[in-house]
């Protein structure tokens, strides 16, 4: 059995992959937000928020004997457990990143956590909009009201993300709910609706939408802040279908 760890748009091709390779998959996704995995005989879909515990109970109750993590590039903790329970369970971890969309020639401004993102964000004075999800709200919301600024988040329209916007102090009208990736116009249409003057992202790859964002803010004349994504520690890590469907027929031996 292997773990497929998902949440992004290429879990479907993964699960599919493997399925079609002979390996039974479990596709395990923490929200409850619809999302295509496939649907061979061989992929079953689990879906909740698991902890460390969690994780490893999950890894030993299905007899895991491998974990494929194809999680967020920016899900540390996910991430991280993923890594523990396959060290504690004596498996082989291997890691889905997808590639950088970031290119040399992009007038962004690149910082190196949430903290950093949101003071550069607020210091120009211009309204903006927070594109990287309902957690780390909080250095966000403590700059735009330090600095006067207006503060637009966008978010699953999901009930633990409006809370979560609420709790933070967002009002609803300041919270727009959707899934992404958003084509250009859908991105557009928010920047002009608020007048955004600086928009906060994630370098999500061309896969989570930011290709599209980044137009649309050139269009639009609103600066860019992207948080920079976290050091994968992970030798083990691979941006080809075909090569980590190799690579778990290498580590099961199954050649």
């Amino acid at each position: 059995m292997i773990l497929l760890i998902g949440g992004t748009r290429e879990t479907r091709d993964l699960a599919m992959a493997l399925a079609d390779a002979g390996f039974e998959v479990l596709v395990t996704t923490a929200t409850t937000v619809p999302l295509e995995v496939g649907d061979h005989p061989n992929i079953a879909h689990r879906a909740g928020v698991l902890d460390a515990a969690g994780m490893s109970h999950l890894v030993v109750e299905q007899g895991v004997d491998l974990i494929v993590d194809a999680s967020h590039p920016y899900a540390t903790v996910v991430r991280a457990n993923a890594r523990n329970a396959a060290l504690e369970r004596s498996i082989p971890y291997l890691s889905w990143l997808r590639p950088s969309a970031l290119q040399p020639d992009d007038s962004v401004v690149v910082t190196e956590d949430h903290e950093h993102a949101a003071k550069t964000a607020c210091s120009f004075g211009l309204p903006a909009l927070l594109t990287t999800g309902s957690r780390n709200l909080a250095p966000y919301v403590a700059e735009a009201k330090r600095n006067g600024v207006a503060l637009f988040v966008r978010v699953l329209a999901e009930p633990q993300s409006r809370a979560a916007c609420l709790n933070a102090g967002i009002a609803e009208d300041h919270t727009v709910t959707g899934r992404g990736p958003f084509s250009l116009e859908e991105n557009l249409a928010v920047l002009r609706k608020f007048n955004i003057g600086v928009m906060v992202t994630k370098d999500s790859g061309a896969a989570g939408g930011l290709p599209e964002k980044l137009e649309a803010a050139r269009i639009h004349g609103c600066r860019v802040v992207v948080v920079r994504r976290p050091e994968e520690s992970n030798a083990a890590a691979f941006t080809d279908v075909s090569q980590i469907v190799a690579a778990v027929r290498n580590a099961l031996g199954r050649h």
